[in-house]
């Protein structure tokens, strides 16, 4: 079994639970992605499945060496390509398609997404300093400090929190609930919220079973 999907944000919206409390919810778009290519361990090394995400819009002028690898599986070349760990891929071929009855309502899941890019920020909004007095004398308000010692080791180790680009990282949201599924539009209902804006691509992970 194919153990996640490609799927794309839809937005956010909200639900009211049996007891009347407002549940935040996130809407993905899972799908439906098509098996790209499998990877086995006699040729490459490893067992894996290659998904590509299908969208209504085509690439519009594919490269020659992207319309021979998806013409392998029969398929138009997409945009999106991601490899997930499948149990079983003997039971899988090329063109085969995946949709999102793979994931079942209350199961636990992993999204895996690249946040929103906030541009240059200084240490106090990109690391909560706390900074220094808001007096008119202080002249220290949201500095950030010594960055190091001058005479060993003379300068300024790896690592140091500074100002700097905030945002555009891959960001894991572990042990999100799915709330709803409907397979007709492919839509993904997941209780909370996950990285990036609206229209950005995310992987939706199966959770490995508790031990």
């Amino acid at each position: 079994m194919i153990q996640g999907l490609i799927a794309k944000k839809i937005g956010m919206s909200q639900q009211f639970d049996d007891a009347g409390n407002v549940v935040p919810i996130t809407v993905l778009k899972a799908g439906p992605c098509t098996v790209i290519q499998k990877k086995t361990a006699e040729k490459d090394g490893y067992t894996a499945v290659q998904l590509g995400f299908v969208e209504e819009r085509a690439v519009r002028k594919p490269l020659k060496p992207q319309i021979g690898h998806f013409k392998k599986a029969g398929v138009p070349v997409v945009r999106k390509l991601q490899e997930f760990d499948c149990s079983d891929p003997a039971a899988v071929k090329e063109g085969d398609q995946v949709l999102v009855d793979i994931f079942e309502v209350g199961e636990t899941i992993h999204v895996v997404g690249t946040s929103k890019g906030k541009g240059f920020a200084g240490v106090v909004k990109r690391h909560h300093f706390a900074g220094g007095d808001a007096a008119h004398g202080s002249m220290f308000h949201r500095a950030p400090g010594s960055i190091g010692a001058s005479s060993y080791p003379s300068r300024v180790v790896k690592g140091m929190r500074m100002g700097g680009h905030m945002g555009h990282e891959r960001v894991t949201v572990r042990k999100l609930k799915v709330v709803a599924t409907d397979k007709d539009q492919n839509l993904l209902l997941v209780k909370g919220a996950v990285p990036g804006a609206k229209g950005d691509y995310v992987l939706v992970k199966k959770a490995a079973p508790a031990k």
